[in-house]
């Protein structure tokens, strides 16, 4: 179960909302920012959060409502902060809505379906020098800074791109993953594919430049959406060749 507290901001606010969600597990302050809509059904904004390291990450995404019968307006949140994708509304009572009042409810959703991938925040930055990247990968539970390091013992075209790869509490180098160059067949634009073993469990991610990034050296983390258009064999393990 869940339960919180969400309040409309000044216009003039970086964030429209703010707020609180609390469950028997964490109590998360989040904030509502509002993000460039790519269609009608697009989010409105992007729910963020302050994880364990207190970097800012992206936990989920929400959506400006209607009520069906009400006609009274409400939103809508996706959210994941690493302990599995819930759905919660914020709604107003019928005294805030009289007073327009910014205070709403966050109250539970059941949902009949569920999310394929959960909310992850992260950059890649190419680097100046032997064709690298630098980055992280973060949510509410963990935050790895990594570098991709060109895999110098490509042979095949299925083999990976790179080698991710973090350091150890003493400065030594471990390989936890795996990255593939790849192009988009819709757009035609390059992104890369990431395998990851987080310290929950094997993560896949897509590193995209969108419109203001492109043609520049940094690239989103986004979660993986299978669109057919991965190498062929991306995933298949993590030795240092395949």
């Amino acid at each position: 179960m869940f339960a919180g507290t969400l309040t409309r901001n000044v216009e003039t606010a970086a964030a429209e909302y703010t707020g609180m969600i609390h469950s028997t597990r964490f109590d998360i302050a989040i904030q509502l920012e509002a993000r460039a809509k790519m269609s009608a059904r697009s989010p409105d904004y992007d729910v963020t959060a302050i994880n364990k390291s207190g970097r800012k990450v992206r936990i989920g995404t929400a959506w400006n409502e209607t009520g069906n019968t009400s006609g009274n307006p409400y939103i809508s949140m996706q959210i994941d902060v690493g302990l599995g994708p819930f759905r919660v509304n914020a709604v107003q009572t019928k005294e805030a809505r009289a007073t327009q009042s910014g205070a709403f409810e966050i109250i539970a959703l059941v949902s009949n379906g569920l999310m394929k991938s959960g909310s992850i925040s992260g950059e890649l930055t190419a680097m100046d020098a032997d064709n690298a990247f630098a980055g992280y990968i973060a949510n509410m539970m963990f935050d790895l800074e990594f570098i991709l390091i060109e895999n110098s013992y490509k042979t095949e075209e299925t083999h990976p791109d790179y080698r991710i790869e973090v350091s150890s509490p003493r400065g030594t180098p471990i390989r936890v993953g795996s990255a593939w160059m790849a192009k988009s067949s819709r757009t035609g634009n390059d992104y890369l594919t990431l395998l990851i073993n987080t310290p929950y469990g094997d993560l896949r991610v897509n590193a995209v430049q969108n419109e203001e990034q492109r043609g520049g050296q940094t690239f989103s983390i986004i979660p993986f959406i299978d669109s057919g258009e991965q190498p062929q064999d991306a995933g298949a393990g993590l030795s240092l060749v395949a």
